[in-house]
Protein backbone atom coordinates (compact mmCIF):
# COMPACT_ATOMS: atom_id res chain seq x y z
CA UNK A 1 0.00 0.00 0.00
CA UNK A 2 2.99 2.09 0.67
CA UNK A 3 3.62 2.23 -3.14
CA UNK A 4 0.30 3.05 -4.22
CA UNK A 5 -0.02 6.06 -1.97
CA UNK A 6 3.27 7.08 -2.85
CA UNK A 7 2.14 6.79 -6.73
CA UNK A 8 -1.09 8.48 -5.94
CA UNK A 9 0.14 11.40 -3.70
CA UNK A 10 3.12 12.37 -6.11
CA UNK A 11 1.01 14.04 -8.54
CA UNK A 12 1.74 18.32 -8.57
CA UNK A 13 -2.13 18.15 -7.89
CA UNK A 14 -3.79 17.60 -4.75
CA UNK A 15 -5.65 13.75 -5.32
CA UNK A 16 -8.25 14.87 -2.27
CA UNK A 17 -7.91 18.50 -2.73
CA UNK A 18 -6.69 21.19 -0.40
CA UNK A 19 -9.80 21.60 1.43
CA UNK A 20 -10.67 19.41 4.57
CA UNK A 21 -13.62 17.15 4.91
CA UNK A 22 -16.79 18.39 5.29
CA UNK A 23 -18.03 16.65 7.86
CA UNK A 24 -14.09 16.65 10.23
CA UNK A 25 -14.37 20.26 9.30
CA UNK A 26 -17.31 20.37 10.86
CA UNK A 27 -17.38 18.97 14.05
CA UNK A 28 -13.76 20.76 15.00
CA UNK A 29 -15.44 24.13 14.98
CA UNK A 30 -17.32 22.64 17.93
CA UNK A 31 -14.32 22.15 19.55
CA UNK A 32 -11.95 23.93 22.05
CA UNK A 33 -8.37 23.86 19.86
CA UNK A 34 -6.16 21.68 21.69
CA UNK A 35 -3.93 19.03 20.81
CA UNK A 36 -5.19 16.79 17.67
CA UNK A 37 -3.90 13.52 16.13
CA UNK A 38 -4.18 12.91 12.58
CA UNK A 39 -3.77 9.10 11.43
CA UNK A 40 -3.37 8.59 7.65
CA UNK A 41 -3.33 12.13 6.93
CA UNK A 42 -2.46 11.90 3.52
CA UNK A 43 -1.70 15.56 1.76
CA UNK A 44 -2.16 16.96 5.06
CA UNK A 45 -5.64 18.42 3.81
CA UNK A 46 -7.29 18.18 7.37
CA UNK A 47 -4.07 18.83 9.87
CA UNK A 48 -4.03 22.10 7.99
CA UNK A 49 -7.56 22.87 8.64
CA UNK A 50 -7.21 22.05 12.01
CA UNK A 51 -3.78 23.98 12.28
CA UNK A 52 -5.69 26.95 11.11
CA UNK A 53 -8.00 26.95 13.79
CA UNK A 54 -5.11 26.79 16.63
CA UNK A 55 -4.90 23.55 17.08
CA UNK A 56 -1.53 21.97 18.04
CA UNK A 57 -1.43 18.69 15.07
CA UNK A 58 0.01 15.59 15.44
CA UNK A 59 -0.20 13.38 11.88
CA UNK A 60 1.15 10.57 10.50
CA UNK A 61 0.98 8.48 6.83
CA UNK A 62 2.99 5.78 5.46
CA UNK A 63 3.57 7.67 2.17
CA UNK A 64 6.40 9.68 1.89
CA UNK A 65 5.11 11.55 -1.03
CA UNK A 66 1.73 12.60 1.61
CA UNK A 67 4.09 14.49 3.39
CA UNK A 68 6.04 16.53 0.85
CA UNK A 69 2.42 17.87 -0.11
CA UNK A 70 1.38 18.00 3.32
CA UNK A 71 4.79 20.53 4.09
CA UNK A 72 3.61 22.07 1.01
CA UNK A 73 0.05 23.25 2.22
CA UNK A 74 1.50 24.16 5.68
CA UNK A 75 4.09 26.65 3.61
CA UNK A 76 1.44 28.01 1.89
CA UNK A 77 -0.14 28.96 4.70
CA UNK A 78 2.95 29.92 6.88
CA UNK A 79 2.18 26.69 9.30
CA UNK A 80 3.06 24.04 11.16
CA UNK A 81 2.47 20.65 11.96
CA UNK A 82 4.47 17.71 13.45
CA UNK A 83 3.99 14.91 10.46
CA UNK A 84 5.97 11.69 10.63
CA UNK A 85 6.25 9.03 7.94
CA UNK A 86 5.07 5.31 9.51
CA UNK A 87 2.57 3.05 10.87
CA UNK A 88 1.16 4.04 14.12
CA UNK A 89 3.94 0.69 15.83
CA UNK A 90 6.25 3.00 14.44
CA UNK A 91 5.96 5.99 16.69
CA UNK A 92 5.37 7.02 19.76
CA UNK A 93 3.04 8.91 21.23
CA UNK A 94 2.51 9.19 25.12
CA UNK A 95 -1.26 8.16 26.31
CA UNK A 96 -3.59 10.44 27.75
CA UNK A 97 -1.96 12.87 25.81
CA UNK A 98 -4.74 13.88 22.66
CA UNK A 99 -7.75 16.43 23.07
CA UNK A 100 -8.76 14.61 19.68
CA UNK A 101 -8.12 12.49 17.00
CA UNK A 102 -9.78 12.39 13.96
CA UNK A 103 -10.03 9.13 11.49
CA UNK A 104 -11.06 10.25 8.00
CA UNK A 105 -11.13 7.10 5.60
CA UNK A 106 -8.36 5.53 7.13
CA UNK A 107 -9.37 2.21 6.03
CA UNK A 108 -6.78 0.13 8.03
CA UNK A 109 -6.22 -3.57 6.66
CA UNK A 110 -8.43 -6.10 9.21
CA UNK A 111 -5.39 -7.30 10.85
CA UNK A 112 -4.42 -3.89 12.10
CA UNK A 113 -7.69 -2.12 12.52
CA UNK A 114 -9.22 -3.68 16.64
CA UNK A 115 -5.10 -3.03 17.47
CA UNK A 116 -4.93 0.78 15.96
CA UNK A 117 -8.56 1.29 18.14
CA UNK A 118 -7.51 0.26 21.30
CA UNK A 119 -4.37 2.53 21.30
CA UNK A 120 -6.11 5.35 19.64
CA UNK A 121 -8.26 5.16 23.12
CA UNK A 122 -5.17 4.89 24.86
CA UNK A 123 -4.06 7.75 23.61
CA UNK A 124 -7.15 10.09 23.98
CA UNK A 125 -7.11 12.30 26.85
CA UNK A 126 -10.02 11.55 29.56
CA UNK A 127 -13.19 13.33 27.62
CA UNK A 128 -11.04 14.03 24.50
CA UNK A 129 -13.47 12.91 21.07
CA UNK A 130 -12.78 10.66 18.71
CA UNK A 131 -14.30 11.89 14.86
CA UNK A 132 -14.58 9.09 12.17
CA UNK A 133 -15.88 9.45 8.64
CA UNK A 134 -15.53 5.90 6.64
CA UNK A 135 -16.83 4.71 3.78
CA UNK A 136 -19.88 1.99 4.77
CA UNK A 137 -20.35 -1.44 3.78
CA UNK A 138 -22.87 -0.47 1.06
CA UNK A 139 -20.55 1.98 -0.57
CA UNK A 140 -19.56 -0.95 -2.90
CA UNK A 141 -22.26 -0.44 -4.66
CA UNK A 142 -22.01 3.20 -5.31
CA UNK A 143 -18.41 2.59 -6.01
CA UNK A 144 -19.31 0.15 -8.65
CA UNK A 145 -22.05 2.36 -10.35
CA UNK A 146 -19.12 5.26 -10.23
CA UNK A 147 -15.42 4.44 -9.29
CA UNK A 148 -14.77 8.39 -9.37
CA UNK A 149 -16.65 8.27 -5.80
CA UNK A 150 -13.40 6.59 -4.77
CA UNK A 151 -13.13 4.26 -1.51
CA UNK A 152 -11.69 0.79 -0.93
CA UNK A 153 -13.13 -2.27 -3.25
CA UNK A 154 -12.90 -4.62 -0.44
CA UNK A 155 -15.57 -5.53 1.47
CA UNK A 156 -13.49 -5.87 4.59
CA UNK A 157 -11.54 -2.67 4.62
CA UNK A 158 -15.16 -0.65 4.84
CA UNK A 159 -16.76 0.69 8.16
CA UNK A 160 -20.09 -0.82 9.57
CA UNK A 161 -21.95 0.80 12.77
CA UNK A 162 -21.47 -2.72 14.54
CA UNK A 163 -18.05 -2.72 14.12
CA UNK A 164 -17.84 0.56 14.86
CA UNK A 165 -19.81 -0.20 18.29
CA UNK A 166 -17.10 -3.64 18.60
CA UNK A 167 -14.23 -2.21 18.51
CA UNK A 168 -14.39 1.30 20.54
CA UNK A 169 -15.61 -0.38 24.21
CA UNK A 170 -16.17 2.14 26.55
CA UNK A 171 -15.88 5.16 24.43
CA UNK A 172 -19.21 6.97 24.64
CA UNK A 173 -21.49 7.23 21.27
CA UNK A 174 -22.16 11.13 20.98
CA UNK A 175 -23.34 9.90 17.91
CA UNK A 176 -23.36 7.26 15.10
CA UNK A 177 -25.13 6.64 11.83
CA UNK A 178 -24.55 5.79 8.05
CA UNK A 179 -25.77 8.53 5.40
CA UNK A 180 -25.91 8.86 1.87
CA UNK A 181 -23.57 11.62 1.01
CA UNK A 182 -22.45 14.02 -2.11
CA UNK A 183 -18.52 14.21 -2.41
CA UNK A 184 -16.39 16.63 -4.36
CA UNK A 185 -13.25 16.22 -3.01
CA UNK A 186 -10.18 16.90 -5.61
CA UNK A 187 -10.10 13.98 -8.34
CA UNK A 188 -10.68 11.19 -6.39
CA UNK A 189 -13.68 11.60 -4.06
CA UNK A 190 -16.36 12.68 -6.77
CA UNK A 191 -20.16 11.70 -6.78
CA UNK A 192 -22.41 9.99 -4.29
CA UNK A 193 -21.47 7.72 -1.67
CA UNK A 194 -22.34 6.06 1.69
CA UNK A 195 -20.28 6.40 5.09
CA UNK A 196 -20.57 6.34 8.60
CA UNK A 197 -19.78 8.88 10.68
CA UNK A 198 -19.17 8.67 14.63
CA UNK A 199 -18.01 11.02 17.06
CA UNK A 200 -17.14 9.32 20.39
CA UNK A 201 -16.41 10.59 23.57
CA UNK A 202 -13.79 8.87 26.01
CA UNK A 203 -14.78 9.25 29.93
CA UNK A 204 -13.48 11.41 32.41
Amino acid sequence: MKNFWNERYSSIEFAYGEEPNEYFKEQLSKLEPGRILLPGDGEGRNGICAAKQGWDVEAFDISSEGKKKADQLAEKYNLNINYQVGGLEDLEYEANSFDAIALIFTHFDTEVRAQYRKKFIELLKPGGVIITELFSTKHLEYNTKNPKVGGPKKLDLLASMKQIRAEYPGIEIVELYQIEAIFNEGTFHVGKGDVVRFLGRKPL
